[in-house]
């Protein structure tokens, strides 16, 4: 009966921790998706991975939330677009491992500032977990390796009950 019970807990944490383990990011923060925001600011010391949501809050119809290709980013051009949104609220959840880029396709936007890009990694994965950032023009998209702490406190959490049953 123990051992059944030990699992179960187990099991129970192992859920809860996660569905914790995935952050919600509000894009720009109290400024949502806009013009004059500095999304590379906005980005450091923000850690992203597969799972994470990304909420972009924007008035309706005055700014796009468009998904695009690393050459788009860099064009800023949104005509072959993964994906493009105007509802003005607009939730993109990290599937994928690896760089994803959005821009604002409104005319004059992109080039004004509105794109961002993050790079989604996989946690307690092969891979380590990377700090987002913008990229500029160009730039291959490489960023920093910073250790997986999600995965970490997960493990340390599980070491610390499973001796309790």
């Amino acid at each position: 009966m123990a051992s059944s019970s030990a699992v179960l807990v187990t099991l129970l944490i192992a859920s809860y921790v996660a569905a914790a383990a995935a952050t919600t990011f509000d894009v720009g923060d109290g400024h949502g998706w806009d013009t004059g925001v500095d999304y590379t600011d906005w980005t450091v010391g923000k850690t992203f991975a597969v799972g994470d949501t990304l909420v972009f809050n924007y008035t309706r119809k005055a700014h796009t939330v468009t998904e695009v290709s690393q050459s788009g980013y860099d064009a800023c051009a949104g005509g072959n677009s993964v994906s493009n949104d105007d509802s003005g609220a607009t939730t993109v959840t990290l599937t994928t491992p690896g760089v994803h880029y959005f821009i604002c396709d409104v005319p004059g936007h992109c080039a004004g500032g509105m794109k961002l890009a993050v790079t989604a990694a996989v946690v307690g994965g092969d891979v380590g977990s990377t700090t987002g950032s913008t990229i500029p023009a160009g730039d291959a998209g490489g960023s920093s390796l910073v250790p997986a702490t999600r995965a970490v406190a997960v493990g340390a959490l599980l070491i610390m009950l499973i001796p309790l049953f």
